[in-house]
């Protein structure tokens, strides 16, 4: 099998008799957006700074691309792209200045930088702002401007902490959309978060960490199962209904079904039958079906249901 690009085995880290982390396994696969969630202080950064080889006091075992972060440090440097939750100050350079002066230190090729600023300004939509002061753009326009310098290296591990923290709606939107494209080019993205509903399209994977431990960990669909968490399903028939209910009421999985004047609204367990089954089933009742609407499933019952409400 193919070696994971992130693997974060037993990973503790301490702040004096304070632990942040407390002893938090996971992986991530080539090309996976793992979403990392928890509330403010729950040890999302602290992990990330292990794995952008900031934080060198910890215990476990991390590594990155196959590289051991604590004995390869400048190696795995060369492999990753991280944005903090804070941009820094660059008062006296434009945003062409910037990107030119990270890509010298990133040891591009003189001959190759122009091209390579290029790309990733319009992959960040920031072309137009190529001569505006860094200190003079909107914190959403910054936070597109870091995610241009960690692509000029072209990384294979994106860390993005908060990138959506202090940003407005619009910048927000416009962030979602770049993490989006950077998903559908084959990035594989660690990205902490305490926004739940801006990950629930964007991740193939969550791990959701509070106090310092990591409560749950995989698809959201494998999440909602483990919490057997019920989804409703809106279905709308030609004719009556009655009969349709109550067929699918004696079906294991369907919790209920409410009849309402112009559908049917299906609560549903999907760890015991499937959306694709429930259909068959509406089929199978003698339903002639206009409409099947599954409602999406709410990321935040999860956390709810999952989380204390306690940081470490």
């Amino acid at each position: 099998m193919t070696e994971p690009v992130v693997s974060v085995r037993a990973l503790k880290v301490s702040y004096g008799k304070f632990e942040a982390v407390k002893r938090i396994s996971f992986e991530i696969p080539k090309g996976e957006v793992f979403g990392f969630i928890g509330p403010n202080g729950a040890g999302k950064s602290s992990t990330i700074r292990v794995l952008a080889t900031l934080q060198r006091k910890f215990e476990g075992v991390v590594k990155v691309c196959g590289l051991d972060v604590r004995r390869r440090p400048a190696t795995v440097r060369e492999k990753i792209g991280y944005v903090p939750d804070f941009f820094g100050v660059y008062e006296d350079l434009t945003a062409r200045e910037y990107l030119h002066f990270f890509a010298a230190a990133y040891g591009l090729p003189s001959h190759r930088r122009k091209a390579v600023v290029d790309d990733v300004l319009e992959l960040t939509d920031l072309t137009h702002k190529i001569d505006f002061q860094v200190d003079s753009l909107s914190r959403g326009m910054k936070q597109r401007l870091s995610l241009a310098r960690v692509l000029l290296h072209d990384p294979e591990l994106l860390l993005l902490d908060e990138p959506a923290s202090g940003l407005d709606p619009r910048a927000r939107i416009e962030m979602r959309e770049l993490l989006k494209a950077l998903k559908e080019m084959g990035k594989t993205i660690l990205i902490s978060s305490h926004i739940l509903h801006e990950l629930a399209n964007l991740c193939t994977r969550i791990g959701i960490i509070e106090a310092g431990q990591l409560v749950a960990e995989g698809s959201l669909d494998d999440i909602f199962r483990r919490l057997e968490l019920m989804r409703v399903v809106h279905v709308q028939l030609a004719g009556a209904g009655e009969a349709v209910a109550a067929d699918l009421r004696q079906h294991e999985g369907v919790a209920d079904v409410d009849v309402q004047s112009d559908r049917l609204s299906i609560r549903l367990r999907e760890d015991l039958l499937s959306i694709e089954d429930l259909h068959a089933a509406v089929v199978a009742a003698g339903g002639r079906v206009r409409m099947f609407q599954p409602e999406a499933m709410d990321m935040e019952t999860a956390f709810m249901k999952l989380t204390e409400g306690v940081t470490a």
